[in-house]
């Protein structure tokens, strides 16, 4: 059997400034936008540069239920993970287009990671894992 997590969706309050954020901050590919009239919604999915597996799909929240979890999807924790071959170019180049950083960046056993928030204020780890880290060539 094989199986794969493809979409992870973002709860978001609006498509445009989401896809501004995601593609113009952190660089990432849009991938898909496409119009879905018969439900009132678009089908907007973005993926870091070069990756391969996990896009994120981006939601609108319509209901007020949706809206009370846009950037706290985790609850105050760390959401989502982004996994880069140079930790500190993208630290560098993400802090020069204003990306707020909520904890500093560190070197631990598995590798060097910082947290960052998202425009919402979700929580994600920027890191570079260790060559030697199981995640780290997947």
């Amino acid at each position: 059997m094989k199986q794969s997590i493809v979409y992870i969706a973002l709860v978001v309050k609006d498509y445009d400034e989401a896809i501004d954020f995601y593609v113009n901050k952190l660089q990432f590919d849009l991938l898909e936008d496409s119009a879905q009239p018969e439900q009132g919604k678009r089908w907007v999915v973005i993926a870091p540069p070069n990756s391969h597996g996990v896009a994120l799909l981006l939601a609108k929240a319509t209901k007020p239920e949706q809206a009370a979890v846009v950037g706290n999807q985790a609850g105050g924790r760390v959401f989502l993970f982004l996994n880069t071959d140079d930790f500190w170019r993208d630290y560098a180049r993400m802090q020069t287009l204003g990306v707020k950083f909520v904890r500093e960046p560190q070197q631990q056993d598995y590798g060097t990671v910082a947290v960052f928030e998202d425009l919402y204020g979700n929580r994600w780890d920027l890191l570079q894992l260790n060559p030697e880290h199981p995640m780290a060539n997947r």
